[in-house]
């Protein structure tokens, strides 16, 4: 019998495009890969994928190309844009660590033009949002300072990273919307072709910009894979159709946390698909059998299927059987921790200062109250002349602090990996109040399975309360 083997096609010796043929052809080839590889040349790669991707359709080979793109100096309303890709990975330069400089920021290239009637005062107003936060960082750094005595053999560097964790933290709810960061995408050939599509179609025009720049990097390695990605015109009229009804309906007051649909049954469902996963039954059978047991008889099933479950394990598929949607509104700066569960469906509404804003507790208690609410008020101003002019470009303006809108569906299984990770200590004080509240409501629905949920014993209620001025 032949050995196993078990090897690397490497990336250093192989492009990605050939990497994907060695892979493609084993289907129907009995050459091992490396052989398969040997074979190959640029050139040769190209026509296959010519052939196969393009003309046949068979996409899911370019899966097996993958790149790593660095993005520097984009605007954070673009980033989200990039990171709309459910199956592409991401690091992202983090306001919670990194300070920003006073010039940090994109002029969005519809403002660009010498002599727009918006374009200095737009420029005003971000220089005016980064100077205050400038400005915040130390009165906030010296409050946190005198809270947070240095530990017991605690190095300067531990110090530092531990005090700036909470000062940087904080003052980043005054950082707007135009901030530039960097961020570090590696995706395979097929999510970025359709990344770059969607890019292409974007409402905004450093979006676009920043999609053709994306094509040509791309084509460099996988000239063939990406070349065919263009601009989409459903995306472009449906988009375009949709955002001219918005005024149609009328903006009501509502909670910022409110779970609009659950399944009633789905705790049984998810235990009689456990049951169906490790038995012979059909699954009416299995949801009849769970459907006739008494309530100690689901408890004691529950515990089987959750109760092993360790601080990092992830439970098992069946869970997914569970599905809940949220209405949701959370300041800027949580939604950007929100956004990285991108296993969840989200629908964010565009960035607007008409939901008011969130007053982190330290700027207050730091004497910097007055100065967070000019920064805010200015934006709030700007925001309303550049929504005149454009509703996508008037998001450049909005700070952190401001709040958002965002509708999210996603199961049990997920809720498991999103209450747990947020609702931990290490985590923003903004995310965790929208973590805890929603396993609240979560728990009032399926008691049974979440309350296996490992998260503190602090309910959003004392989050707000410690963290934020009502």
């Amino acid at each position: 019998m032949p050995n196993r083997d078990i090897y690397l096609l490497s990336p250093r010796a192989l492009s990605p495009e050939t990497i994907a043929v060695a892979f493609a052809k084993t289907s129907r080839a009995p050459e091992s890969f490396r052989e398969i590889a040997a074979e190959l040349s640029d050139e040769k790669s190209a026509k296959f994928h010519e052939k196969w991707v393009v003309g046949y359709g068979h996409a899911s080979v370019a899966e097996h190309a993958v790149l790593h793109i660095a993005f520097e100096n984009v605007s954070r309303i673009a980033i989200e844009s990039i990171e709309g890709n459910r199956l592409a990975s991401y690091t992202e330069k983090s306001t919670r660590y990194q300070k920003w400089g006073p010039d940090d920021f994109t002029i969005p290239p519809e403002l660009r033009e010498a002599g727009h009637p918006l374009r200095d005062e737009y420029i005003k107003t971000i220089r005016f949002l980064f100077r205050t936060y400038a400005e915040s960082l130390d009165p906030v750094k010296n409050l946190v300072l005198q809270r947070s005595p240095r530990r017991e053999n605690e190095s300067d560097e531990g110090y530092d990273r531990r005090i700036r964790s909470q000062y940087v933290d904080t003052c980043r709810f005054i950082l707007p919307a135009a901030a530039n960061a960097n961020v570090g995408m590696t995706a395979n050939a097929r999510v970025l072709e359709n990344a770059i599509r969607k890019m292409l179609s974007h409402p905004l025009a450093e979006v676009r910009e920043i999609g053709e720049q994306v094509k040509a990097t791309a084509k460099s390695e996988v000239p063939t894979l990406v070349k065919y990605a263009d601009a989409v015109p459903y995306l472009i009229e449906t988009t375009l159709e949709f955002a001219n009804r918005k005024s149609q309906i009328v903006n009501r007051k509502s909670e910022w946390c409110t779970l609009m649909d659950f399944d009633k049954d789905g705790e049984k469902k998810v235990l009689a698909a456990a049951l169906y996963r490790f038995g012979e039954m059909t699954y009416a059978e299995a949801l009849d059998y769970i459907i006739s047991l008494k309530e100690a008889e689901l408890t004691q099933l529950a515990e089987s299927l959750l109760g092993r479950l360790g601080r990092y394990d992830v439970p098992l598929r069946e869970l997914e059987y569970a599905a809940y949607t949220f209405d949701l509104v959370m300041d800027q700066g949580a939604y950007a921790e929100f956004k990285r569960h991108r296993m969840m469906t989200q629908t964010p509404q565009l960035l607007t200062t008409r939901l008011g804003y969130a007053t982190p507790r330290l700027i207050t208690e730091a004497g910097f109250g007055s100065k967070y609410e000019a920064a805010m008020k200015s934006a709030e101003e700007m925001f309303e002349k550049l929504y005149a002019f454009n509703p996508q470009v008037a998001q450049y303006v909005v700070p952190n602090g401001f709040n958002r809108r965002v509708l999210a569906q996603f199961n049990l299984r997920e809720a498991y990996a999103f209450c747990q990770l947020r609702s931990a200590a290490n985590a923003h004080y903004s995310i965790r109040r929208v973590a805890q509240k929603m396993y609240e409501e979560m728990a009032c629905a399926h008691p049974l399975l979440t309350k296996y949920m490992k998260l503190p014993d602090e309910p959003w209620q004392n989050v707000e309360e410690k963290y934020f001025v009502k």
